[in-house]
């Protein structure tokens, strides 16, 4: 490889792992890496970009989730597809969507996704899941690029895990403008913690095939983010979405119904 059209770009208000990622697509838009051809290796690659394989791994995985690479256990990871336009941002999406409006359209997609990954999962899909929830839950609460990718990857679990490309597609449209609501939303302990344990209980369900447990427990952890961000731009409580939720004292405990 040469060495040509391989530095990132100087924006400095983008964190490392995005600047890697529009790197990268840009690389495959380019016709650098077409559909189905191997990538370097992560140590290639990481020289050649001048970055830490960290990373590098995390744009790699939010690309993954994009559905524009997949990874091939043992082989490495492969362009899956080239036609990245459809995946950015602006597709589908206006740029004045507002942001309750993404998060009541994510709990729509979400819910269903968890239902069908309950019916449709398989074993190992499901430890999957239980591995991505267990990587969230004891990610740093102070690295919030750490929380930001384990969060990603375990929702991403369970939209694959649905086996409905098109709802698969759908929520990539999202992940764009989800990502920075995501990141703003993490800051303290206890909603690290509430998050983790959220994410635990939909992986409890999801172990058990119980599809109306596993919709319900979705949509009960995603409500907490509607109402974090409902609290912070005063939506009128008229206009909010509610619902009972799921609480448990333990991951080993069968959740019950609770009422805000």
């Amino acid at each position: 490889m040469d060495d040509e059209g391989w530095s990132l770009s100087p924006d400095t208000r983008k964190p490392l792992p995005e600047l890697i990622e529009d790197k990268l697509r840009q690389l495959i838009e380019s016709g650098r890496f077409t559909a189905g051809k191997r990538l370097p290796t992560e140590p290639e690659l990481a020289q050649r970009l001048g970055v830490a394989r960290s990373s590098l791994r995390t744009a790699l995985q939010r690309l993954q989730i994009q559905g524009v690479v997949e990874v091939m256990r043992g082989r490495g990871w492969y362009v899956r597809s080239t036609d990245t336009a459809e995946r950015d941002e602006g597709f589908v999406l206006g740029n004045r969507v507002r942001e309750a409006d993404l998060i009541e359209v994510r709990i729509a997609l979400e819910a269903t996704a968890a239902s069908l990954a309950a019916s449709r999962a398989d074993e190992g899909e499901i430890d999957e899941i239980a591995k991505r929830a267990k990587d969230h839950q004891t990610a740093s609460n102070d690295d919030k690029e750490e929380l930001l990718r384990t969060d990603e990857e375990f929702h991403a679990a369970v939209i694959r895990a649905s086996h409905n490309e098109l709802l698969e597609q759908l929520y990539r449209t999202l992940v764009p403008k989800l990502r920075v609501l995501r990141r703003n939303s993490y800051g303290t302990a206890e909603l690290h913690n509430r998050s983790a344990s959220e994410h635990n209980q939909v992986a409890w369900f999801l172990k058990r095939h119980d599809d109306g447990g596993a919709r319900v427990s979705m949509i009960t952890h995603l409500l907490g983010l509607y109402n974090d961000l409902a609290n912070q731009t005063g939506m009128p409580a008229d206009e909010r979405a509610a619902l009972g939720t799921y609480v448990s004292d333990s991951e080993e405990d069968e959740p019950r119904w609770h009422s805000r």
